[in-house]
Formats: C-alpha cells, sequence, structure tokens
C-alpha cells in the first residue's frame, strides 16, 4: 500500500471501518478513526536506553514523532524491514507511528460482525484486544489490538510540571476508569495484614527488598534508606508508616519494594509481601465510607474501595498523590522542580543554540557548547578505580587535575568500539558541581541551530530517555538528539563521585 492518509472513519449507520495489517504472520486491526497515515518506514534516530519497543525517533513532515514496533509491544521477535514494511501513524495531540509487517486492507463491518465480550478469550500471550471479527476469503481472525495499553505497559510518560490539567494530574485511579470498559487492573499487597493495591499503570516495577540498604540515622521512621535502583538511588518508604502502622514490619524475606513515580520522582514503596494482580468491575468500586474518612490514620490514605470475588475480598486503592503527608510531598515536589529547572538551564534561549555534535555508531548526539570545557585526543592509559560501574573506565591526570573517564558506548549499552581509535576523541564536560570526560567515537561539529528549531523529544521516550533534551530536526535530512549534561551522570554516578573527591583520587599511574 503507498503511503495514504485515512478518513470517513464511519460508512453508514452503526457501521465502523478498520484498518488490518499484519504482524508475524498473524492479522491486525485498528479503528480508522484512529489513524491519521500509513507510511513507508522512515529513517530513525534511536535513542539511549530507551523501551525495547522504541525503535527511534522519525521526521514526519517537520515534526519528530516516536517509531514504536508491534513485534515487540507483542513480545515477538524482531526482523529486517522488508519492502512490505509500513508505519502506522496514529492520530492525537501526541501521535505516534507503529511499525508493522505489512498492511492489509480497509474493511467495513457492521457493529454485530464485531466481537468484543470475549475478545481477552481469543488474546495469545502478549497481546491486548479491544475485539476480533472474522475476516473474508478464509483470512480467519482479526485481532484488534488495544494499542494504548501496549503502548501504555512499555512506556512511562516524563512528568511534566508546570502543564497539569485544571484541578491537578489525573490520579491513577481517574486514568484507569476512563477506560472503565476495559476492566481496573490493580497491584495487591499486604501490609499489616490488610490489602491494599494500586492501580497496575502507577507500578513501574516490584522488586525484593535489597539486602543493601543505606539507612540515615537523622531520616524520620517511615523513610527507611536508599538503594541502589538500575542507574540512581532509590529513597525506601514504609508502608507501614505511611498508612499509620505504629509497629514495625518483621523482616523475613517476603518483603517486596513497589518503585513508583511521586512528583517526577522514583519513590520505592515497602509492603510486607506481594499479593496478585487483580482485575475488578468498576462498578464493584466504592469511596470510602464517610465514617472511615473522618478518621485519622491509614483510613484517610485510602482512595476506594474495591469489592473482589463477588464482595468476599475487599481491597483497599490507594493513590500515591493522597498517600504522602504533605510535607514529604513538598519535598519530592521541591526535588523534581530542580531537575527540571537543571534541564531546562542546558537550553540556549532565544536566537541561534550552538551544539557540539559526536557519533556513537550510526547515532549523532549533541550537547550544549556552554557544558563542554574541550575536546582532545581519547587517551590511551586510564587509571582503574575499583568498585566503580564498568563504564567508569576509570581517571586520568588532565593539566594536574585528576578527570575521571566514562566510556559512552557503554553508558549507553551499546557494543565496544571496533573502528579507527585514532578517531576517538575525549569530551571534557562540565555540570552544575562534576566535571568529567567521555569516551566518543569522534567530533564532527559545532552545530549552529534557530533555538526555535529544537523539538522536545516525544513524551513516549519515557523515564529512561529523560536524557534527551530535545531533538535538532533538519527536516528530515538528519536528527540529532541533544543530550542533557547534568543526565549524563545519574544520581549514583555523581553520589560516587562526590565521595571520590572528597577522598581524594588516586594519583594516574
Amino acid at each position: 500500500m503507498a503511503e495514504q492518509a485515512l478518513g470517513g472513519a464511519k460508512d453508514g449507520v452503526g457501521a465502523r471501518r478498520f484498518l488490518t495489517f499484519h504482524v508475524d504472520r498473524r492479522l491486525y486491526a485498528l479503528p480508522a478513526d484512529e489513524v491519521s497515515e500509513v507510511i513507508r518506514l522512515p529513517a530513525v534516530a534511536r535513542v539511549p536506553q530507551s523501551p525495547r519497543s522504541l525503535l527511534g525517533v522519525a521526521n514526519l513532515r517537520g515534526s519528530v514523532i516516536p517509531l514504536a514496533s508491534v513485534r515487540a509491544l507483542l513480545g515477538r521477535a524482531e526482523i529486517d524491514a522488508s519492502a512490505n514494511s509500513r508505519a502506522i501513524v496514529l492520530d492525537g495531540a501526541a501521535p505516534v507511528a507503529l511499525a508493522v509487517d505489512g498492511v492489509e486492507a480497509l474493511v467495513t463491518l457492521e457493529a454485530g460482525q464485531v466481537e468484543t465480550r470475549q475478545a481477552e478469550l481469543a488474546a495469545d500471550p502478549g497481546e491486548r484486544l479491544r475485539g476480533a471479527f472474522l475476516g473474508g476469503s478464509g483470512k480467519g481472525v482479526t485481532k484488534i489490538l488495544d494499542i494504548k495499553s501496549l503502548l501504555d505497559a512499555d512506556f512511562t510518560p516524563r512528568a511534566r510540571l508546570g502543564k497539569a490539567r485544571p484541578g491537578g494530574p489525573p490520579t491513577s485511579l481517574e486514568r484507569t476508569t476512563d477506560t472503565a470498559a476495559a476492566g481496573l487492573k490493580l497491584v495487591s499487597f499486604l501490609v499489616a495484614g490488610q490489602e491494599y493495591a494500586l492501580g497496575i499503570e502507577a507500578v513501574q516495577e516490584i522488586l525484593p527488598m535489597p539486602k543493601g540498604v543505606a539507612t540515615d540515622p537523622r531520616a524520620e521512621a517511615l523513610v527507611l534508606g536508599v538503594a541502589a535502583f538500575r542507574d540512581t538511588l532509590l529513597p525506601l518508604m514504609s508502608l507501614r508508616g505511611l498508612l499509620g502502622f505504629a509497629e514495625a514490619a518483621p523482616a523475613d524475606g517476603s518483603e517486596k519494594v513497589i518503585v513508583v513515580a511521586v512528583s517526577g520522582v522514583l519513590v520505592g514503596l515497602v509492603a510486607d509481601r506481594m499479593g496478585s494482580i487483580v482485575s475488578a468491575d468498576p462498578s464493584a468500586i466504592d469511596a470510602v465510607p464517610p465514617v472511615l474518612a473522618a478518621r485519622a490514620g491509614g483510613e484517610t490514605q485510602i482512595k476506594a474501595i474495591a469489592r473482589v470475588d463477588g464482595g468476599r475480598r475487599l481491597i483497599s486503592i490507594l493513590d500515591t498523590a493522597i498517600l504522602f503527608r504533605e510535607d514529604v510531598m513538598r519535598r519530592l515536589a521541591g526535588e523534581a522542580r530542580e531537575e527540571v529547572a537543571t534541564m531546562e538551564d542546558g537550553a540556549i534561549g532565544g536566537g541561534e543554540s550552538q551544539f557540539l555534535v559526536f557519533r556513537l555508531g550510526a547515532e549523532e548526539f549533541g550537547l550544549p557548547i556552554a557544558s563542554v570545557d574541550e575536546v582532545t585526543r581519547a587517551p590511551e592509559q586510564i587509571t582503574r578505580v575499583p568498585g566503580t560501574p564498568r563504564f567508569l573506565q576509570g581517571v586520568i591526570n588532565l593539566r594536574g587535575e585528576v578527570l575521571p573517564i566514562v566510556d559512552q558506548r557503554r553508558r549507553f549499552d551499546l557494543p565496544a568500539f571496533e573502528g579507527d581509535k585514532q578517531r576517538q576523541r575525549l569530551v571534557v564536560v562540565r555540570s552544575e558541581r562534576h566535571r568529567a570526560g567521555l569516551v566518543v567515537d569522534s567530533v564532527s561539529e559545532v552545530l549552529r541551530t534557530p533555538a526555535d528549531a529544537i523539538e522536545p523529544a516525544p513524551d513516549i521516550a519515557g523515564e529512561t530517555a529523560r536524557l534527551v533534551q530535545g531533538v535538532v530536526n533538519s527536516d528530515g535530512r538528519r536528527m540529532v538528539l541533544v543530550l542533557d549534561p547534568a543526565e549524563l551522570l545519574s544520581r549514583t554516578e555523581r553520589s560516587l563521585l562526590d565521595k571520590f573527591a572528597a577522598k581524594g583520587a588516586p594519583a594516574p599511574s
């Protein structure tokens, strides 16, 4: 199918149109009124450390949009693109393109031809469906994908402070009940013998209680300490303390950490043990009785109560927006505002912006020129420092200053460099408190571009791509991902460098 725009989603009273396509030799469909157009697969700029299904960001007539792989969203193995591969551009305020193996046709169906009530029974592992229908000419069953649910499950939109809807951002309960027909998915857990839950979209990850927790004797009782989590430090908070239970939880090895985002900051909530993932009927979710809502203690933190298993099981639904005391929320919100302010300070306002462009493989990245101290040849001798992350190669003596060296390929989880090492360069960058050298494949130029030509990174890039603060989009001919120098070193690395500076670095040999 050549590139085309779609319109006229409905064809007569009660009739609906669907765009059908195939992925891994299976037929799927999307409502045509949710599709803007179908195009050939565009060239993409890959985003480092992004979700597996994000192929990169692409240019669509001057706008930057994310391109997601439907194969990856469904948990299927990727294959090389073919001449039949296409990108389906979804309609909406924040367009997204979906890479599929091929597009079949536009079909028009009467309402009675679409089965929605038993759609989940037809779902294979990894699929989330809104319905199904029988195709013509012996094509079998065509499944209607719940693409929003698949995208939400794989991507965590970045918090954008100052852009909340009137009355504040939607709570996890409000976001879920907007799609009541799909049911409310809850992650349940036990605290002091009682069952509580959070909306599944509010839970980013569930981890065993880490063995190494750094505690602060000055911290309040509900703060259990901090633990290493991926490339950051995760504050651990006691759900017993947050819910007003006085007694401490007995440590028996069954404790779990529920990772959530509060005011844009990751927090680990420690529960006594995990329950299960529960599908609750929205009609069986009740508001907290006034007599409980008026009481002090844990009841004041409950958003609603779900009746499960025919009412034999009651689950108290929590909401992170009301779970924390006001002083804790202010502290977390302040931290998030500081991070956003730091990121915005890296941009050059008004007129022209300048970026140092470097390469890692086939991808180009840019750093605000104000954050770059110098560029020199990559060092041949680097002194290793024991106990540091593998991408922290070590330190060098740069004109009398001990400089930590970061292998940017390892930092972005890329394969080791196999090209001409004479072309490698060391880019010395400076953030608010730290100075570090980044080893890159090559440095190409100082790029000058109008400030208004820098587009924000798509929200779908998620928290893992927070270090991408924008995209320089040269009419699709070239895309440069602009990195935030304050995010090149995560909190964990910044903490290590603080300790490193305080103790005094070993002299490079």
